[in-house]
């Protein structure tokens, strides 16, 4: 087993990216990131978008996905276009970021939305690609007893269904970050590193209150390959706070 590489979720640079798409990923390539994962391309070709990843040495495993849940009728052509951009990029992930849910959820909810997850991970995998689904806190409500996100990945099979967790979204859900990572051994390629501090305010990695180095401590053994910094609240500047959280990984041995 190796060591996890750090990444950063470019939606933590979306004031930034919006108006130097390239540019943006170069800095982040500065700051010592050793990969990246996408939430858009802003209409960069992907063959161009491949050849800068190739001239900065980052490695880019992931995409944020979203699926046409308004319009289920284009889901599977949708996904068709984004597979195979990602495919000249050269992913191996493709992750839904979202998904809605009622205010109180019923479990004809959540196998409803089981089956829109495992017909896409059906055509991710057809394709040569991974399927992952990343969480927020409200995947934890309870159902008949159990979390949403442990019933949508009992009723998905994994060849289907990877789990991104989003470690500071399964704390603010009431759960233990380590829990999750240990039950789920061999499931979860993907982390998100999402910090708290007051309330629903994120910070920087390492500045809250998640136990993201219990996380760190079990990477390895649990198969952690990509832990992706994310955040969505900032001090100062979201440059700066990208900058910021890689200190929490050097501390750590990392980088």
């Amino acid at each position: 087993m190796a060591k996890p590489v750090v990444a950063l979720q470019l939606y933590t640079l979306r004031d930034q990216t919006e108006k130097d798409f390239i540019g943006t990923i170069r800095k982040v390539a500065e700051m010592g990131y050793q990969a990246v994962e996408f939430a858009g391309y802003f209409n960069t070709p992907a063959d161009e978008l491949k050849a800068l990843l190739d001239e900065l040495g980052l490695q880019a495993p992931s995409a944020h996905v979203g699926l046409s849940f308004g319009e289920p009728e284009n889901i599977e052509a949708d996904l068709a276009k984004q597979i195979e951009y990602a495919k000249v990029l050269g992913l191996q992930y493709i992750i839904t970021p979202w998904a809605p849910l009622p205010e109180n959820p019923t479990i004809d909810d959540v196998t409803r939305l089981a089956g829109i997850l495992e017909a896409a991970g059906k055509q991710v995998k057809e394709a040569g690609l991974i399927y992952g689904y990343h969480n927020h806190d409200f995947e934890f409500k309870l159902v008949d007893g159990k979390p949403v996100i442990d019933l949508l990945l009992e009723k998905v099979s994994p060849d289907y269904l990877q789990a991104e967790f989003d470690f500071g979204w399964v704390h603010m859900g009431g759960q233990n970050p380590v829990d999750y990572a240990t039950r789920y051994a061999g499931r979860v390629p993907l982390a998100h590193f999402k910090d708290f501090g007051d309330g629903r305010s994120d910070t920087e990695v390492g500045k809250g209150i998640v136990d993201l180095k219990g996380v760190l401590d079990v990477a390895e053994q649990v198969g952690i390959q990509y832990v992706i910094v994310e955040q969505e609240q900032f001090e100062n500047s979201s440059l700066e706070s990208a900058k910021l959280s890689l200190e929490f990984f050097r501390e750590n041995g990392y980088l």
